[in-house]
């Protein structure tokens, strides 16, 4: 499905959108077998521990590479869209696989991405947002996103640490769930959501026996220069990748896509 404009009208409305079947089930299956039998990406990974103490796993990466996850970060289909939203060039500011593991995959902490980017980083103005691609089915059960549906619009929220993550301020998340709807975001693999950078969103721990893996790629407006950013693509315009995805070597990624360390 292409993005359209109802998309775009509810992106800016509710802080989020969910495009279903953005990619087709043979695209995410092809970048799904590749990571799960991919020994870098494996051995980049790190565990996160929530509040509770339970763990989940990501990696993280910075640069674009010639791997085929690069060429869905800057795949036409999303650029295309990332675009409108941010009505400007959009750069890659970096690409997260998220592998939340059956019955012991922990929880993510209620946060906005901009709580901390603006911080760690230096991005003066949230002309940002993420892309969540279901690579597995996302449920209830084994901990899809949630999301506070108009959230965006209350301005960055202190954060602090909440096990080893950064949680935003409880008391302002509590006063929001009060007024705001709650909005679970149960996926099929191939559905994509677009979420702004200042919009508050969790998960739960994954105590079913099914895995939930997601590929989430950011992106900045690249005029929005960060001052402390020492990755020189989260400010480069990205040049889209026009060609089917199901026609490319499956080619793993590599140490120059920069992974974060934990």
């Amino acid at each position: 499905m292409k993005f359209t404009k109802e998309h775009l009208e509810a992106y800016h409305r509710d802080g989020y959108v969910v495009v279903r079947n953005f990619f087709t089930h043979e695209e995410v299956d092809l970048l799904y077998n590749i990571a799960i039998d991919d020994d870098l990406m494996s051995k980049k990974s790190f565990d996160r521990t929530d509040a509770s103490g339970l763990k989940t796993k990501l990696a993280l990466w910075y640069s674009l590479d010639e791997s085929l996850y690069s060429k869905f970060a800057r795949s036409e289909r999303i650029v295309d869209a990332v675009e409108q939203i941010l009505n400007g060039k959009a750069a890659h500011y970096h690409s997260k696989l998220m592998q939340k593991e059956p019955k012991k995959g922990g929880a993510w902490e209620w946060h906005q991405d901009y709580g901390y980017w603006y911080k760690n980083n230096g991005f003066l103005f949230p002309d940002m947002l993420s892309v969540l691609t279901a690579l597995t089915p996302a449920t209830k059960e084994n901990g899809c996103l949630q999301m506070i549906r108009g959230s965006h619009k209350l301005g960055r929220v202190e954060h602090g640490f909440s096990g080893e993550q950064v949680g935003a301020d409880m008391e302002k998340v509590n006063e929001a769930l009060k007024i705001m709807p709650l909005d679970y975001l149960e996926m099929e693999r191939g559905d994509s959501a677009f979420f702004h950078c200042n919009t508050l969103h969790a998960s739960a721990a994954n105590l079913s026996d099914k895995p939930r893996w997601s590929i989430i790629t950011a992106y900045n407006l690249a005029s929005n220069k960060p001052y402390k950013d020492v990755h020189a693509s989260s400010h480069t315009p990205i040049e889209p990748f026009k060609e089917d995805l199901l026609t490319q070597d499956a080619i793993s990624i590599t140490d120059d896509a920069e992974f974060l360390k934990k």
